[in-house]
C-alpha cells in the first residue's frame, strides 16, 4: 500500500524541517512495516519568501554530507507554485499527483503541527481495519478537543460545523477539518477541475463530494492544536467564502 501525506507550505520555515522528519520517519514505525506500507511526503509550496523551499530541497542531497538527506529523499517531493494559490488549489494539485504517481491513500494535513503526524498511524489502522471512501480527522466527534483556541474561535468552529452539517446533509461532526485521508479510487470519481474553494470551504466541499461520489466516511478522533510558530493562515475571508460556499453546495451549483 502506498500512502502520499500532502503538506501545503507558505512561509513555513520554522515547521518545515521537523514536518518532514517527522512524516517520513513513520517508514519505521512497527504497524507501517507489518502493514507493508510505504508513506511518501508531497509539499506544495506556494513561492515561500522565508527559505521553505531552500530547506525542503536540502533534504534531497546526494552527496552524503548532509544528515537531512539519511532516508529521505526517495520518498520526498516538491511542488513548486510560482504564486500564493491558496489551500484548495494546492490540495488538487497533490491528489493530481497522487493519482498520477499510482499512490492508494492521500492523508492531507497542516503544515504547523496542529496536526499531529503520529495520529497517521492510527488513519492507517482505522483505514485496514474498516475500508472506506475517507476518514476524517475529527476534533469534535465525542468530545471536543483543540488546544489553545479562544472560546470565541472555538465557539466560530464549532457552530460553522453545525451549520455546515444541517444544509449539506452530510453526516460528519467535523466538516470543515483539514487532516483527512482519501481512498484514491473515490477521488477519480469526483471533478477535481471543479473545485475552486479555499480554507474551510474546501474542506466542506471535499467531504460534500466524496459523500455525492457514494464514497463512505468513518471519523478518527483527533487533538488539535494551536500553531506555536510560524504565522497562522486563518482570516475572515476565509471563514465567509465557507459560509456561502455551503448554500451554493446545497443548491447544487457547482460543477
Amino acid at each position: 500500500m502506498k500512502i502520499l501525506v500532502a503538506v501545503p507550505t507558505y512561509n513555513e520555515k520554522d515547521n518545515i524541517g521537523m514536518m518532514i522528519k517527522s512524516v517520513l520517519s513513520l517508514n519505521n514505525n512497527e504497524t507501517v512495516k507489518e502493514l507493508n506500507i510505504g508513506i511518501s511526503l508531497v509539499i506544495i509550496d506556494d513561492n515561500s519568501q522565508d527559505g521553505t523551499q531552500e530547506i525542503v530541497k536540502g533534504f534531497f542531497a546526494s552527496d552524503g554530507k548532509n544528515e537531512n538527506a539519511a532516508g529521505f529523499k526517495d520518498n520526498l517531493f516538491l511542488i513548486t507554485r510560482k504564486k500564493k494559490l491558496g489551500l484548495g488549489t494546492a490540495y488538487v494539485s497533490a491528489f493530481r499527483f497522487a493519482i498520477g504517481k499510482g499512490f492508494d491513500y492521500v492523508i492531507t494535513m497542516d503544515c504547523d503541527f496542529s496536526h499531529n503526524p503520529d495520529e497517521i498511524i492510527g488513519f492507517i489502522s482505522l483505514m485496514n481495519d474498516r475500508k472506506c471512501g475517507m476518514i476524517v480527522g475529527s476534533r469534535y466527534v465525542g468530545g471536543i478537543r483543540i488546544i489553545n483556541w479562544s472560546m470565541k474561535r472555538l465557539l466560530m468552529s464549532y457552530f460553522a460545523n453545525i451549520y455546515a452539517k444541517l444544509i449539506t446533509g452530510v453526516k460528519i461532526d467535523d466538516l470543515t477539518g483539514g487532516f483527512n485521508m482519501y481512498d484514491a479510487n473515490c477521488l477519480k470519481r469526483i471533478n477535481l477541475d471543479g473545485i475552486n474553494s479555499r480554507g474551510y470551504a474546501f474542506q466542506i466541499e471535499m467531504k460534500y463530494r466524496m459523500k455525492r461520489a457514494g464514497c463512505d466516511f468513518k471519523e478518527y478522533p483527533i487533538i488539535f492544536y494551536e500553531r506555536t510558530k510560524g504565522k497562522s493562515k486563518m482570516s475572515k475571508g476565509i471563514f465567509f467564502e465557507a459560509l456561502f460556499a455551503v448554500i451554493r453546495l446545497r443548491f447544487g451549483l457547482y460543477k
